[in-house]
């Protein structure tokens, strides 16, 4: 998990793209309609309009239609459809709003207007942020020291060609030096359901975790300030979109690892082979359903995500094994102020023992239980169930265009949670590690009183104070959504 001043996009340069608005359009096709006040019991759509995309093609918008030209629906089911409609476009993460309306033409017939306002898709940006896994991670174990921060430039173009293309370039520069480079195709075919991705990353490290002790994460530097680790990775995948909300991934990949011969007199077990280059080729299918109302913050629907991967797809390759990986999230709306969140997540080696490179356990993302931030417990099996219940305290828009003048920034919605946690998990250690043995294979759990803060382009920070069952407690900041 690392602490990433999002905010900065305010500060950041900007080039600006020519935004041509779409109200006279609106107005054109609304002039041509007759609206009736009156709601038929059945209607049969003839025409859906699509305005205010300025960049988007027109099909990546109806590719998220579940309705179609010339059928009947039901009004209650027609209103239905269109409120799942309206999530399904908003959930692209190319538009600051969705609003699909239904004017009525004739007698059972409609036209659909669907209205979108194109959030800004060329983010250039700082990167300024933490390396360590969490704010409570680096403020009380590293001591707060801005040794540990990244620092560099990040360019985004969410939506290249208008096809909803995503193109990342980072360069990165402090604790962490990185290169990385990807772009994402969602669909290839006429039919939009076949993708790939492309990426490749290079990394250095002069301070690297060689080992944990006493659950937590031990840090190395040698004296002569020499790069420690390099990784090299590259990976293309295949997506398969069969249906709305189910997407199927095949990912083959590429690590090398190299390591200063320093890090093995640390830890003589961080490669497992005897040699300081660990390589190996990755193969993985992953299948991800996903029915949430909103990705950043769900309040409604469900997740599910399921891996299984192969290291090691040659007999030359240095590390060998398989790892399976899933999760399940259930979001439920009580009310239009009340909802809870539960999710459950697993993950399992089947191997008896990995490299260090390649360890997992509580601590690391996906994989925490709240009031454990300062620990990483490592294992070979983690198992872990989050629970919140959510109370909306506030949900406002402003309207800042007089304040910032630059399209796609126009409003600045504020949403603000009053949650209630509880966490549990466990982590089996086949090896039983003894300056680990206080918190692997034992039963742990979490809770506490928490904020959360949810604002514009998916930005999430929490405020919690959190308690575990090895009676220790404090206050936590975070920077994302807990799941």
């Amino acid at each position: 998990m690392k602490f990433n001043f999002s905010l900065l996009y305010f500060i950041s340069f900007w080039i600006t793209v020519i935004y041509n608005s779409s109200i006279a359009q609106s107005i054109q096709v609304e002039e041509q309609i007759q609206i009736s006040t009156e709601a038929p019991e059945k209607v049969v759509i003839n025409n859906i309009y699509v305005v205010g995309n300025q960049k988007t093609r027109k099909n990546i918008i109806l590719r998220e239609l579940n309705l179609s030209k010339d059928i009947q629906y039901g009004w209650d089911e027609l209103i239905e459809i269109i409120q799942a409609d309206e999530r399904k476009i908003f959930n692209l993460q190319l538009f600051n709003t969705v609003e699909i309306t239904p004017l009525i033409t004739g007698e059972e017939q409609i036209d659909l207007l669907v209205k979108v306002d194109e959030r800004r898709y060329f983010i250039p940006s700082v990167i300024f942020e933490l390396a360590d896994r969490n704010f409570a991670e680096w403020w009380t174990n590293q001591n707060r020291s801005f040794r540990r921060v990244n620092y560099g430039g990040r360019f985004y173009h969410n939506n290249v060609g208008g096809r909803n293309e995503k193109l990342r370039v980072v360069t990165q520069f402090g604790f962490t030096q990185a290169f990385d480079l990807l772009y994402r195709f969602p669909y290839i075919d006429r039919n939009q359901k076949h993708g790939l991705s492309f990426q490749v990353r290079f990394q250095t490290n002069k301070n690297i975790a060689v080992r944990s002790e006493n659950n937590r994460q031990v840090f190395f530097a040698n004296d002569d300030e020499n790069v420690l680790r390099r990784n090299i990775q590259s990976a293309i995948s295949y997506s398969y979109r069969g249906s709305f909300y189910n997407f199927h991934f095949v990912t083959l990949g590429y690590n090398n690892i190299r390591a200063h011969e320093d890090v093995f007199i640390e830890n003589p077990n961080y490669f497992l082979h005897g040699d300081n280059v660990l390589r190996n080729f990755s193969a993985s299918y992953n299948y991800r359903h996903d029915r949430r109302n909103y990705n950043s913050y769900p309040t409604r629907g469900a997740l599910l995500d399921l891996e299984l991967t192969r290291y090691g797809l040659f007999g030359f390759d240095d590390f060998q094994d398989w790892e399976f990986s899933g999760t399940a999230n259930r979001y439920m709306e009580f009310s239009n102020s009340l909802h809870m969140a539960t999710g459950l997540s697993v993950n399992t080696f089947f191997g008896q023992r990995q490299p260090f490179t390649s360890v997992r356990g509580i601590g690391y993302r996906p994989y925490f239980i709240r009031g454990y931030e300062f620990n990483v417990i490592d294992g070979q099996q983690t198992i872990v169930h989050k629970n919140s219940l959510r109370f909306k305290l506030l949900d406002l828009n402003y309207d800042i265009s007089n304040l910032v003048p630059i399209d796609g920034f126009t409003t600045f919605p504020l949403r603000l949670y009053l949650s209630g946690n509880f966490d549990h998990g466990y982590v089996n250690d086949r090896n039983n590690i003894p300056e680990n043995r206080r918190l692997t294979n034992t039963y742990l759990f979490g809770y506490g009183p928490g904020l959360d803060l949810v604002i514009f382009y998916d930005i999430v920070f929490r405020l919690e104070y959190s308690m575990n069952n090895s009676k220790e407690g404090g206050f936590f900041f975070n920077f994302n959504a807990p799941f």
